[in-house]
Parts: C-alpha cells; sequence; structure tokens
C-alpha cells in the first residue's frame, strides 16, 4: 500500500478532490473513479467528495492499494542498487525471465524479488521497462500501479534514459553512429526483421573498444521495441556476441548473450529527485576480450 498527501495551498484555494488528485497529484481518472470508489480518497482523514471544494491547509489522502496474486518464491541473489517507497533498480541477472507467464512460472525475477524481500504479503511487481531473459542489467520496478504509469509515460523521452553495453562480432568501422531502421514484428514466431513496414526503431551507438576482432558498443534508445539492439546490430553485420537468435550461440556465456543494461537515469514523478544509477559490464562478457 502506498499513501500520497497533498497539503492545499493558498494558490489553491477553491479547487475541487478531483482536480487537486489529477493535476497536483497526478492521477489517471481511471484511478481516481476507482480510489473513491473504493473509499480511498480523503480529505483530513474524512471519505472526500470529488467535488469538494478546498480551502488552504487540508490535506488531501490518497490510500493506493494495488494487490495481485502472490508468486511462488525463487531463491537468487540479487542486487538492488536503488529503492523507494515507489520503485526498485534491480540488476537483473541473466539467463533470467522478467516476468512470470503463462510458460514461466517459476524462476524469473518477479519471483526472485519477491524470496529477496522475505515474501512480503503486499508485494507488488511492476516492471516499468523490461529485459530479454538473456540480457543482464538494471531494470526499473514499481511498487504500484500508479508509479509504474507515471514512470511508463516518461519511456522514450528525455526524462528516462537508458544505455546499454554490448560486445559485438567484428570491428565497427564508424566509432559512432545512429541506426534508424524499422522492426517488423512476425506473424508467428518471435524473429523480428528489419522491414519497411514495419514500426520506427532508432537506436545510438558509440565504439568503446576494439580487441580480438570484437567490438565494445555503448548504446541508447530512443524507441524500446522488443529485440530492437539485437535486431539492429544483426543487420549492420555485426550481431552480439551469444545471440543465439540473430547470430551465433557462444558456449562461454552460459545460455545468455553479450548485453547489458549498464545505465539508467530519471526524474522521479513523485519526489521530482534526479535518480542515476549504474552498473558495470558483468565479468563473463568482459572475457570475450581476453
Amino acid at each position: 500500500m502506498r499513501i500520497l498527501e497533498h497539503i492545499i495551498l493558498p494558490t489553491q484555494a477553491g479547487r475541487t478532490v478531483k482536480s487537486i488528485a489529477r493535476a497536483e497529484m497526478h492521477l489517471s481518472s481511471t484511478q481516481f473513479r476507482s480510489l473513491k470508489f473504493q473509499g480511498a480518497v480523503l480529505v483530513d482523514g474524512k471519505i472526500a467528495r470529488a467535488d469538494e471544494r478546498l480551502q488552504p491547509g487540508q490535506k488531501v489522502t490518497l490510500i493506493l492499494k494495488d494487490q495481485g496474486t502472490l508468486p511462488a518464491p525463487f531463491d537468487l541473489p540479487l542486487s538492488i542498487p536503488y529503492q523507494d517507497r515507489d520503485y526498485f533498480i534491480v540488476d537483473k541477472p541473466a539467463p533470467l525471465p522478467s516476468l512470470c507467464s503463462a510458460h514461466q512460472q517459476g524462476g524469473t525475477l518477479e519471483n526472485a524479488l519477491y524470496s529477496h524481500l522475505g515474501c512480503p504479503e503486499d508485494y507488488v511487481y511492476r516492471p516499468v521497462n523490461r529485459l530479454d531473459k538473456g540480457t543482464s542489467g538494471l531494470m526499473a520496478v514499481a511498487r504500484n500501479a500508479h508509479a509504474q504509469q507515471l514512470l511508463q509515460k516518461m519511456l522514450h523521452t528525455e526524462g528516462f534514459v537508458r544505455e546499454y553495453l554490448a560486445v559485438c562480432e567484428g570491428e565497427v568501422d564508424d566509432a559512432a553512429g545512429v541506426i534508424d531502421l524499422p522492426i517488423l514484428e512476425p506473424e508467428t514466431g518471435i524473429k523480428r526483421r528489419i522491414d519497411p513496414a514495419g514500426r520506427p526503431a532508432c537506436t545510438h551507438y558509440r565504439v568503446e573498444e576494439i580487441r580480438n576482432g570484437k567490438t565494445l558498443l555503448r548504446l541508447r534508445l530512443e524507441t524500446g521495441r522488443t529485440h530492437q539492439i539485437r535486431v539492429h546490430l544483426a543487420h549492420l553485420g555485426h550481431p552480439i556476441c551469444g545471440d543465439y537468435l540473430y547470430g551465433r550461440e557462444d558456449e562461454r556465456l552460459c545460455g545468455r548473450f553479450a548485453l547489458h543494461s549498464c545505465f539508467i537515469r530519471f526524474l522521479h514523478p513523485i519526489t521530482e529527485c534526479e535518480v542515476t544509477v549504474n552498473s558495470p559490464l558483468p565479468d563473463e562478457i568482459r572475457t570475450l576480450f581476453i
């Protein structure tokens, strides 16, 4: 459960509860209706009407309840470099799926985080950005639906910056560049391809290091298509090392590929503080240069 509070300022006198909840506390109209139905919209501790006019010094309280089915615990050591009342930034190992599904019930980050936190009864897991099973690194997870909605609105804007490190096959000629090529989803299967009929996709890259016929790239996404980095680099003739779908498997990587989410920066949509988190390249990827 998450509780949001707002004290009415003199400049906000006369505004309605609904206006404050929507404009100042950033609730969607659907969320507000749901909370009002639950009796979870309060003014000075009492259930409030949506059209109630407010006076300076009054306190609007929103009680956000977000409880789903609890997952089965899965014991796995996790690194959580950042957490607050609204978000976790988890450093996801690979290969590990991000989310439980009909085909993947155990052994996911969702189960592992639940276990890591001690199996709390009020556990909520709402990913903001997701990583492929074979990709490691930083992933933002919201602790309630409201926080998830606010941060997802910032995805693919300057307010939410994500960067990746990838080791790819071959030596990339240009020191930096932009791959702006549309990606088409398949009608069957999971493998994507570059196609004019696809959805726009844009990836920025910069060469960090070249050694032993491989290139370490730092990449920043403008869009977030499924498999975007993997498809773009494979199309350029430089598939990610170990990418069994778009390149070739590397037994040294044990079921994963050489892609790592290394940097996240965002302006916290509730506290308005900047959050910046870094994650170093895992040893199993760095050994590809040796």
